[in-house]
């Protein structure tokens, strides 16, 4: 799943980015569990905990996708949806907990992502079972 390695590499690097900013903040305002009541780092546990509340599934239905022989171009379509709307979701999220151009890009993106390649996981199961 040569598709598949390409983008959860390159988001296994976002997250680890995304952690060591969480980690960062806990360290600089010393605050060992939750927020602490400080809105920075509430906001980086917020854009890490989304990444990892809509990242695995993606790439669970990309994989399947891939193992299914859907169409290359249009997985590479996904991935770099998937990794440009978490780029966008991170950027919009960690400036601002209020409503942006880079939070509602990056979600709409992700759930895009989401649902087209769900869409066509299920196209998959119905035509092989017909």
């Amino acid at each position: 799943m040569p598709i598949l390695a390409l983008y959860s590499g390159i988001l296994g690097i976002l997250l680890i980015y995304l952690s060591n900013n969480v980690a960062g903040n806990r360290k600089k305002f010393q605050v060992g569990i939750g927020d602490g009541d400080n809105k920075d780092l509430a906001k980086a546990i917020r854009v890490h905990a989304n990444f990892t509340e809509y990242v695995p599934i993606a790439l669970i239905l990309l994989a399947v996708f891939e193992i299914n022989h859907g169409h290359e171009m249009v997985a590479h379509l996904a991935g770099i949806s998937l990794v440009v709307g978490r780029l966008l979701h991170a950027y919009g999220l960690g400036k601002t907990i209020k409503a942006s151009f880079g939070r509602l890009a990056g979600i709409a993106l992700t759930w895009l992502v989401i649902i087209g390649l769900s869409g066509a996981n299920i196209y998959f199961f119905i035509s092989s079972s017909l």
